[in-house]
């Protein structure tokens, strides 16, 4: 354990009550030995988001991803079974799989050619002969937990592995009533920040405290007097009921469009909006027929990724295909928003002026949440073993 990073971890007590909470350390967002730390335990040990089902729907598919940097592939075999592998050849360590998704009979590395069944078995050895002791059932691909839900698809690096269903309760349950079923993936957008990931969470996590001054077109679309948050095992839900600017009286359509940007009224609409968090780095943004998935993958300590990827319930026809587009574009303006406001605290965390915050009670008890579980997972992984 590197010297000191034992005093870094428990310098939080995630054991005060809300009203008492500090934040954790600004050095939990840019010390290199706290990255590693939650590299090797909370994405090694948490079940994580790496795909879609439609990817790996059809024997032979599949698709690569990548969790806090180690290479992996998921791929459905030829008798319909999903499984998950380490994108790692057993020979060299090059990658057998190197594009994003496609279809394969088998794969190989381009490395040396070994060649890998869709089982994981490994099947060529070129010019191999002769090496002593080496058995090629030994040597297949090393493979990895994988299980899916609704749409999602999930691995678990670990070996103690909790059921995917009940590291996700209850936000399974929760939803069943919001027909996320009927949804189709459109489209994937990707977007690289210089912050690092805790940051991109903390924003969502905040209970919509920020969205009044960062993201004035939403702001027209909620109630945010409204706005609550509820949380339970890996999980928090934000809900916020949606204004019916219909039936609001005494109001000119006129000024309702000062209002609201005419764009986010359309394209957000329903009886409420559904932020959903899963510990450590997967969010959902649930409305009537759309939800967008925000995937947050640590690459540094000041810098992360965040996928996004678009379900909408009606796809097809000319106002379908209007509606994704300014579904998508009413997106990426939000996503750019908050971009911006994560990079200036990622800049102002590293200030000599700023050590902790505190966090608003009626608003932030998700974001203390959030805290509190990365504190007590690293934690764990500093106690001594008990004898």
């Amino acid at each position: 354990m590197p010297d000191g990073l034992r005093d870094t971890v428990f310098q939080f007590d995630p054991d005060r009550p809300l009203e008492r909470a500090e934040t954790v350390p600004s050095s939990w967002y840019f010390d290199q030995d706290v990255f590693e730390l939650e590299r090797q335990t909370i994405f090694d040990d948490t079940w994580q988001v790496v795909g879609r089902a439609d990817q790996v729907a059809e024997p032979g598919s599949f698709f690569t991803a990548d969790v806090a940097g180690e290479p992996i592939v998921v791929v459905r075999d030829e008798q319909r079974v999903l499984r998950a592998f380490y994108n790692v050849c057993r020979h060299r360590a090059a990658r057998v799989a190197i594009e994003p998704e496609g279809r394969a009979k088998k794969l190989r590395c381009r490395y040396h050619g070994w060649t890998y069944d869709l089982t994981g078995r490994l099947r060529g050895t070129p010019e191999f002969d002769g090496v002593a002791d080496f058995r090629r059932e030994d040597n297949g691909l090393t493979p990895i937990t994988v299980a899916v839900w609704g749409p999602l698809i999930c691995v678990h690096l670990g070996k103690a592995v909790p059921s995917l269903e009940d590291y996700l309760a209850p936000l399974p349950q929760r939803t069943a009533k919001l027909e996320l079923n009927r949804l189709h993936f459109v489209e994937r957008r990707d977007y690289r920040l210089a912050c690092n990931w805790k940051v991109f969470v903390d924003n969502f996590l905040d209970g919509g405290y920020h969205v009044n001054t960062i993201h004035p077109g939403l702001a027209g679309v909620i109630d945010y007097s409204h706005y609550r948050t509820e949380i339970a095992g890996q999980t928090s839900v934000q809900i916020s009921p949606l204004k019916n600017r219909s039936q609001e009286t005494g109001v000119s359509s006129q000024e309702r469009a000062k209002m609201t940007p005419d764009s986010m009224s359309k394209v957000r609409t329903g009886e409420a909006a559904y932020y959903w968090w899963l510990f450590p780095n997967f969010m959902m943004n649930i409305y009537q027929g759309v939800m967008d998935t925000n995937l947050v993958l640590p690459l540094g300590t000041d810098s992360c990724r965040v996928i996004m990827d678009f379900y909408f319930a009606e796809t097809q026809g000319a106002e379908a295909k209007s509606f994704i587009a300014q579904s998508l574009e009413v997106a990426h303006q939000i996503q750019l928003e908050d971009v911006g406001i994560c990079e200036d605290v990622q800049r102002g965390l590293a200030s000599r002026s700023y050590n902790t915050g505190r966090f608003s009670v009626r608003r932030e008890a998700a974001g203390y949440h959030f805290h509190q579980l990365l504190a007590r997972w690293l934690r764990e992984a500093l106690e001594p073993p008990t004898k």
